[in-house]
């Protein structure tokens, strides 16, 4: 696991239920017990941990945050896109 996911898992756990229930990149975000109004605590730290902005709507992004492991694809992308746009500043 690289250290994006391994950060990730560690903020995920910060506001789980039980923080010892093993977590992978499989685990769906519903199996963590996560209150909703957590999820958004859960955005802002990983916003600020990685220094991006995540375009987040509860009811449209649904899918983009079923896992841990598409929670992580979706840091990495905004990851790449914000590098990407600060190269071509």
């Amino acid at each position: 696991m690289d250290e994006v996911a391994t950060k990730i898992i560690e903020i995920l756990r910060k506001n789980m239920k039980d923080p010892s229930k093993e977590v992978t990149l499989e685990t769906p975000l519903s199996d963590l017990e996560i209150e909703s109004l957590d999820l958004a605590v859960i955005v802002f730290d990983i916003e600020d941990t990685f220094g991006i902005e995540i375009p987040y709507n509860a009811n449209e992004e649904v899918e983009a945050f079923a896992t841990v492991g598409s929670v992580v694809d979706r840091v990495k992308g905004i990851m790449a896109d914000s590098k990407a746009s600060g190269a071509a500043a």
